[in-house]
């Protein structure tokens, strides 16, 4: 895989010269990541507007950060506090007055470390920085996130195949995350969701002990990871034969999902993107009953930058990879969402989730 991390530090210290700073303190552990490769859970970033990168992390990753880092930061390893760390490295950085810091990932009681051991530099709050940077993926970004939808799908094949009137939401769910790792997951970006019946009216309701009957919705929106990338995908299918109304309403959103993925583009603002599938469902009288946003960016996180919704006027940009997933909820009766992750190409949308669309009634 290309190692794009030398002009990803580019990009941010050219908005560091931007918005005026001598630098950039990233908690953020997914930023961390974008920025040096290391995927551990205990490390802080510094970042300076002359490229220099200082990297502080803890004796349980030595090994770890000084392979994934490797030479493109100044690795301290610190046996006690990585704040402490921190204030004795930066204090060699003598051009650094002010910097940055991200508003968005900071704990309070790390603010007041700045506030306290931090003192003698000026801080600023910063807001998505790096998240922006993060939008436009490279093509090799797009294809761990196309190798995470496949793996949620072949995982997905498995577990439809094993179920069956009697089991639980729990067992449904437990059945998914066995094959997602057989599959090759390194993880699962979120808590599965698994809800049949009326309980697939709760948009990100929990699995649980309910019992499966013929008859019943059953609702599943789970992700999986490769590389540190996630896909997020939802289906709908109905134990059994689907009745009239339960085809009535999965085709409206079948058809909106098909809308939304055929004429989303990068260019757009997020809440003309929500309205391709809003006004769809609306037009056929359900508008109501789709709560929820039309779908968020996708990446190293499954919830990132862009949004796609009523309020965003932010326009989209070329090579993100975003999520369609419109749905209907209709309280005690039940409820559909169809989700597929697409990449925002220069060309036009191209969809990275293949698995089908049309009603899956399980016998």
């Amino acid at each position: 895989m290309t190692d794009r991390r030398s002009e990803r530090l580019a990009a941010l210290v050219d908005d560091l010269a931007r918005l005026h700073l001598d630098g950039i303190l990233v908690t953020g552990l997914s930023n961390i990541r974008y920025l040096t490769g290391f995927a551990g859970t205990s490390a802080l970033l510094f970042v300076t507007g002359r490229g220099e990168v200082l990297f502080v992390s803890d004796f349980r990753y030595q090994t770890q950060a000084s392979e994934q880092v490797g030479e493109l930061a100044h690795v301290v390893i610190e046996p006690q506090s990585l704040w402490t760390g921190l204030w004795r490295e930066l204090a060699q950085l003598t051009h650094v007055q002010v910097a940055g810091f991200e508003s968005g990932h900071l704990l309070h009681r790390d603010f007041q470390r700045l506030l306290e051991g931090g003192a003698r530099w000026t801080w600023r709050p910063t807001i998505d920085v790096l998240e922006r940077l993060r939008e436009r993926k490279a093509a090799e970004e797009v294809s761990l996130i196309r190798d995470a939808a496949a793996v949620a799908e072949r995982a997905l094949q498995q577990t439809l195949a094993q179920v069956r009137p009697g089991m639980t939401e729990l067992a449904v769910a437990g059945a998914l995350e066995r094959a997602l790792r057989d599959e090759g997951s390194e993880g699962f970006p979120f808590e599965t969701i698994v809800a049949s019946g009326p309980r697939a009216a709760l948009p990100h309701a929990r699995a649980a002990d309910r019992l499966l009957a013929r008859g019943d919705f059953l609702l599943i929106d789970f992700g999986a990871i490769v590389g540190g990338y996630c896909s997020d995908i939802t289906r709908t299918v109905v134990l059994g034969a689907a009745d009239a109304r339960q085809r009535e309403v999965y085709e409206v959103v079948r058809e909106a999902n098909a809308v939304a993925c055929t004429h989303v583009r990068a260019g757009m603002r997020g809440r003309d993107a929500d309205a391709l599938a809003r006004d769809y469902i609306d037009e056929r009288g359900l508008g109501e009953a789709f709560g929820h946003s039309l779908g968020h960016g996708v990446g190293l996180d499954v919830h990132e930058a862009p949004r796609l919704a009523r309020g965003a006027e932010s326009a989209l940009p070329a090579g993100a990879v975003v999520t369609i997933e419109p749905g209907v909820y209709l309280p005690g009766w039940g409820g559909v969402r169809i989700e597929d992750d697409v990449h925002l190409a220069p060309t036009g949308p191209e969809i990275l989730t293949r698995f089908p669309r049309d009603l899956i009634e399980l016998s």
